[in-house]
């Protein structure tokens, strides 16, 4: 659209869907042409990582009343549901798959044609540079131009796991969520899993379906599993918090004291904080927040982000049958033998040799930025600096994107887990809306305005620090 003032997200899941969605519904209110130009690596354009997997087991982890992707209208999910005659209740859960159709049509929905359109670009970002224009360079060759750009780049993949003599060996899945990456896994041979969260549980629900003698084995450092969603869902309990400073011990012993107060249920507990995550999150000290990363972060994870009965039933039974095994410890190193691999894994102070035909790093999402080629590239050129926790970047409220001296170039955003050393609770769909709602009006300002660098911006608490001291914080790989 020659002449329109236009977006470029970086990314096609569902941070980057939710920010065009609401972005074009503004601009439809304010009658203005829009182009918003979706970058998607994989093509995966609506769906990106979490909603593209196509085994039908895979369900959301929170019910339908809760996954709409409109800020404002709660059952709008329910009411494509029903739309499209799937028969399921608000307190269901939906597979995933099914919601990536729910995000696509979403977002075919907000497209206004000829004004408003979604130009969907498959490629890999590799460079952004912003002056004079924003200019999104692609690895592939070529490049998108835009009056504004927002990073919607979603978790990271897993850290690379150094203990394996052959990290190439077809029989090491590096990568869960790459595509296609478990189709492979249908042999029948052991499976070993690194981590015991949510992307282990996924990964046990399709490998054992897969094949009826696959057994997994899954190691972490304290064999905690994601808890259960309760049926019915309780009531969310306040938590009162006390005012002053605030400390991780504080925290702890305000959510022991309300859990006593609740006759011993945490449900209602766990759920009336999650409001409250990010202001206590702002609360503690960096060094707290480090402490909180160290000790708690996992007890907070598999209480927060529980899965379906439905799901929990399957990893029960697996459990009970022996094709699920879990061990607290971790694997030291293995090695490639024929038709698979020798795994060294010390369990309940033990050293003993696992063969398997597989080795899966569902560890969960890499936690330095700088890993990832195109953010290093931010990072390097001054576009962007990592937050203190090196979790994501530095941004100013409303996601502005802080560059290497703490200023906002006025035209380059972020959401979702990129936010996650400011807000910490930031990878849900509630939160992500949220943002990508308060985001809309900011890009509509951006795309008008077309700010120069160097804007001063409000709501980081780095704008005085040096922005690459802090080093890389080391996050339980999975407990």
């Amino acid at each position: 659209m020659a002449g329109s003032p236009s977006v470029a997200v970086v990314g096609g899941g569902a941070s980057g869907t939710l920010a065009a969605v609401h972005l074009l519904h503004r601009a439809r209110a304010l009658a203005m042409p829009l182009e918003v130009v979706m970058i998607d690596q994989y093509g995966r354009h609506a769906l990106g990582q979490a909603y593209s997997t196509t085994d039908p087991h895979h369900l959301l982890n929170a019910c339908v009343d809760k996954m709409s992707a409109l800020d404002g209208d709660p059952g709008h999910l329910l009411r494509w549901a029903h739309d499209r005659g799937l028969d399921i209740a608000g307190s269901g859960y939906l597979p995933r798959q099914v919601y990536g159709r729910y995000l696509r049509d979403v977002l075919s929905a907000a497209e206004d044609r000829p004004l408003r359109v979604v130009r969907r670009v498959t490629g890999t970002a590799s460079a952004l540079t912003c002056d004079p224009g924003v200019r999104v360079r692609l690895s592939q060759g070529g490049h998108v131009d835009a009056d504004a750009v927002v990073l919607a780049l979603g978790n990271r993949t897993p850290t690379a796991w150094p203990h394996l003599a052959d990290a190439a060996s077809p029989r090491h899945i590096a990568d869960p969520w790459a595509p296609n990456a478990l189709d492979p896994i249908c042999d029948g041979a052991p499976v070993l899993v690194l981590g015991t969260g949510l992307t282990m549980v996924d990964v046990a629900v399709t490998v054992t379906r897969a094949h009826p003698d696959t057994v997994v084995y899954a190691v972490s450092r304290h064999a905690l599993l994601p808890r259960t969603h309760p049926y019915p869902p309780p009531s969310p309990v306040p938590v009162p918090i006390p005012d002053g400073p605030l400390g991780v011990a504080d925290l702890l012993r305000a959510v022991r004291l309300a859990v006593k107060d609740n006759a011993g249920d945490w449900h209602g507990v766990v759920d009336g904080l999650r409001p409250q995550a990010q202001r206590l999150w702002a609360r503690l000290t960096p060094d707290d927040q480090r402490r909180f990363l160290g000790v708690a972060a996992r007890y907070w994870e598999v209480h927060r982000h529980r899965i379906p009965p439905a799901t929990a039933t399957r990893i029960a039974d697996l459990r009970a049958t022996g094709r699920l095994r879990v061990l607290r410890g971790q694997v030291l190193q293995a090695t490639a033998v024929p038709d698979g691999l020798r795994a060294q894994v010390e369990a309940d102070g033990a050293v003993r040799e696992l063969d398997v035909g597989w080795l899966v790093n569902a560890t969960g999402p890499g936690s330095d930025i700088a890993r990832d080629p195109f953010l290093a590239s931010l990072i390097a050129g001054g576009t962007a600096r990592p937050d203190r926790l090196r979790l994501g970047l530095d941004a100013g409220l409303g996601g502005a994107v802080l560059d290497a001296t703490g200023h906002s170039d006025g035209r380059v955003f972020t959401l979702g887990p990129m936010l996650r050393g400011s807000l910490y609770e930031t990878t849900a769909i509630p939160e992500i809306r949220a943002q990508a709602a308060a985001l809309a009006s900011r890009l509509i300002e951006a795309v008008t305005v077309r700010p120069g660098r160097a804007h001063p911006e409000s709501g980081s608490s780095e704008r005085d620090e040096p922005p690459l001291t802090a080093p890389p914080v080391r996050q339980a790989r999975s407990a």
